[in-house]
């Protein structure tokens, strides 16, 4: 099983993770109603097993608690993740009623990010909208992947933030499937 456990305690928040990229128990806990409803959507689409608890400063706002916990996150995909062993290449367009999202990513080593989303509105619930942006930079170069991010359509901020988590999961599912140890690169390494 590839797995990856982390702790990261900072003044501004107290993470603990568990990470399986082949299955497992899902449970999440960060405070932020509409970013749990996110993660868990992530985990459920990508196959993960995700027990996560994050602790922030949500009387600041939310920035910390969002940031921290994609930090963490990539920094648990990196280590479970043998780059030797998978597909490396992932992508996924998914819809969600009126909205499109597609996320395409290589999982090289190499941390990238190109976030083409606009959001309607400031908030999701509690949830900043430019905080996703923030989650999905943390994230990428955490992981060391380089990630392209983009809402093709839709009017609905839900929709096209879910759709956009929905989409990362389904390229990470593909970009992961074990090949057998052969490492996908000219170079012979990732």
């Amino acid at each position: 099983m590839r797995k990856a456990q982390l702790c990261r305690t900072t003044r501004e928040t107290d993470i603990a993770l568990s990470l399986c990229l082949d299955g497992g128990e899902i449970s999440i806990s960060t405070g932020v109603g509409f970013f749990d409803h996110m993660l868990t959507a992530l985990a459920v689409h990508a196959g993960f097993g995700l027990v996560l608890t994050c602790k922030g400063d949500l009387e600041v706002d939310c920035h910390h608690t969002i940031e921290d916990v994609g930090i963490v996150l990539g920094q648990a995909m990196a280590q479970a993740a043998d780059r030797a062993g998978i597909a490396r290449y992932g992508s996924a367009m998914i819809p969600m009623d009126e909205a499109l999202a597609l996320c395409a990513l290589d999982v090289s080593g190499r941390p990238y990010l190109v976030f083409d989303c606009e959001f309607s509105g400031d908030r999701i619930g509690e949830m900043d909208t430019q905080m996703v942006e923030e989650f999905f930079r943390a994230f990428a170069f955490n992981a060391g992947i380089t990630l392209h991010c983009r809402i093709l359509s839709g009017k609905n901020d839900h929709h096209k933030a879910e759709a956009l988590f929905k989409a990362l999961a389904h390229a990470l599912s593909a970009a992961l499937k074990e090949t057998g140890g052969v490492a996908l690169s000219t170079k012979g390494v990732l």
